[in-house]
């Protein structure tokens, strides 16, 4: 599908992020939640024009630290202006956006008529300093499935496209065995992408992998004992063994035309000032 008619099917369907986010009734608020009337989106900060929501039960920290990050993926050479702008004008006209709770419980408690459309991300979740620790910084993940569903897919469908036929879709492919629509009951022994979560389909795991391959490809998921925590997932955690063990999503994710950054992002953006802005609902 061509860019202007996909984007239009996109904003005339209000699908202003296509990643795998926790739904909305997610159970697992916790028993110190505020009520219902406590919890609201009440700031944002504005990253290059897209949008990061917050309620009042995120912290500032958090907000700031997940714009920052957002930036650095969007500006990795912190020159201020977008390395990519086929993908930054993507991402501006399918109305990607970051939305930021305290909890995944706590999107459930905000009133239907102040629910903002988004990528979620939870402040529980965001580690501003986690790689100085040795720890993963959930927050690149979230918000990199912002950027590759609003922006890579749609700049560039026939490589990023979540679906059948799309080069990605080629690659998780031969990264997951074969071609499975639901996560199979055991991956074929040379596997090295197995994801058996059954609410995630087909689409669901080639966002998933494509978060996997480009966080190992700048070098995030290179941390001591990471192996541990993610291997019954994904087994290729440094550059070099993605480069050697996935050599096709290697290139892809070489290519000069996409402008993809090389340097891991952790918040602290210097490109232009990141502010925190009350948010008024339309």
């Amino acid at each position: 599908m061509k860019l202007p008619m996909l984007l239009a099917t996109l904003v005339g369907t209000g699908l202003a992020t296509l990643g795998c986010t926790a739904p909305l009734d997610d159970p697992a608020a916790d028993a110190t939640s505020p009520a219902p009337e406590a919890v609201a989106f009440t700031k944002k900060v504005m990253v290059l024009g897209v949008p990061v929501y917050a309620t009042n039960t995120t912290s500032d920290e958090k907000l700031l630290h997940a714009a920052g990050v957002l930036a650095q993926f969007l500006d990795n050479d912190e020159d201020g202006t977008p390395d990519s702008l086929e993908i930054h004008q993507a991402i501006l006209a399918s109305q990607g956006a970051i939305t930021m709770t305290r909890t995944g419980g706590e999107r459930r408690l905000i009133a239907d008529d102040q629910q903002v459309h988004g990528q979620g991300l939870y402040d529980e979740e965001t580690n501003p300093g986690a790689r100085e620790r040795g720890e993963f910084d959930t927050a690149l993940e979230e918000i990199w499935h912002m950027v590759t569903d609003n922006g890579l897919s749609i700049a560039y469908p026939d490589v990023f496209t979540r679906e059948p036929g799309s080069e990605v879709a080629a690659a998780v492919d031969l990264a997951r065995g074969g071609y499975f629509e639901l996560p199979p009951d055991q991956y074929p022994e040379d596997a090295w992408y197995t994801y058996y979560d059954e609410t995630c389909d087909y689409d669901c795991q080639i966002s998933e992998y494509v978060y996997w391959s480009y966080t190992t490809f700048i070098g995030a998921q290179d941390l001591p004992g990471r192996f541990d925590d993610v291997g019954q997932e994904w087994r290729l955690l440094t550059r070099d063994q993605l480069r050697e063990g996935d050599p096709t999503m290697f290139e892809i994710l070489s290519r000069p035309e996409y402008h993809l950054g090389s340097v891991i992002p952790d918040g602290n953006y210097t490109g232009s000032a990141l502010t925190i802005e009350p948010y008024e609902h339309q």
